[in-house]
């Protein structure tokens, strides 16, 4: 999630607890000097792998959307540098090195091929992994990511320079101490996610071109990112898909924070996503 949601969101939230599925397998992989934590669900030929977004962990973006995606197949969640479970290194948070520590952990769990679905920062790092690691990747979906700055609602970027951990919505910081307990790495990962976005550099359009991928680009119409950005992004990458749905950041999901409840969009959301990949 992008950290300030509820600093710019003005339409009325019901937050919804989660009902996460039980994970077939858990772990860590030792993958470029972090240990990175992945949960993994169901079975079949071609993983999902599911990238959460910035100051978020598996449970909090798609604690919701896994039991929906649950039909599809084999399901692999995972959490990035400074986030959840997964520990830290000595450097900055970067897109390109998220999405060279996923493509790593699939090496460690000797998967050839995957589809990818990503969430807010999580689809800036699976726009990433599509040009970083072409072989790898047999589908993407990316989610209210954007993929320049002027991809943003006006004034965000602005905020993110007065930003401090008293703007993270409490429901995140709470999802990250549940599962690890540190005030401190949690400090750590605000003002890591957080200053990568106020140096957020644009990916040139000819890298976006180069994306070989079947692609589903996804957005809210009341989104933090603009839906004439996410359009203008799908006719970058040759092929692409492009969907809007009613919402905020992250409803349509039912991300933890914005989820409404009783809403049937995440089970569209899924039914799409699903209908995407086994075309």
């Amino acid at each position: 999630m992008i950290i300030i949601l509820l600093m710019v969101s003005t339409q009325s939230i019901i937050a919804q607890t989660t009902n996460m599925e039980k994970a077939n397998s858990s772990g860590y992989a030792p993958v470029n000097g972090i240990k990175m934590y992945y949960e993994i669900y169901g079975d079949g030929k071609i993983p999902l792998v599911l990238i959460h977004g910035g100051g978020s962990t598996i449970e909090s973006s798609f604690g919701n959307m896994i039991p929906l995606l649950s039909d599809y197949g084999k399901l692999i969640g995972v959490e990035l540098q400074a986030h959840g479970r997964t520990s830290d290194r000595n450097g900055p948070e970067t897109f390109e090195q998220d999405a060279d520590d996923v493509a790593a952990l699939l090496k460690y769990l000797k998967i050839d091929k995957a589809n990818f679905l990503g969430f807010s920062n999580g689809g800036t790092t699976t726009t990433q992994i599509a040009i970083r690691h072409p072989e790898i990747v047999n589908k993407i979906v990316v989610v209210s990511s954007n993929l320049k700055r002027d991809g943003m609602i006006p004034g965000f970027f602005d905020g993110m320079k007065t930003a401090t951990l008293q703007n993270m919505p409490k429901g995140l910081q709470e999802a990250y101490l549940k599962v690890t307990p540190d005030k401190n790495g949690l400090q750590k990962m605000f003002e890591k996610d957080r200053d990568r976005m106020i140096n957020y550099k644009d990916i040139p359009d000819d890298l976006i071109r180069s994306i070989k991928a079947p692609a589903l680009l996804m957005v809210a119409d009341h989104d933090v990112v603009t839906t004439e950005h996410v359009l203008k992004m799908s006719h970058l990458i040759p092929g692409a898909r492009f969907a809007a749905f009613p919402g905020v950041h992250g409803s349509f999901i039912g991300e933890a924070e914005t989820a409404v409840q009783g809403s049937k969009m995440p089970e569209m959301t899924a039914m799409l996503v699903k209908e995407f990949l086994n075309e």
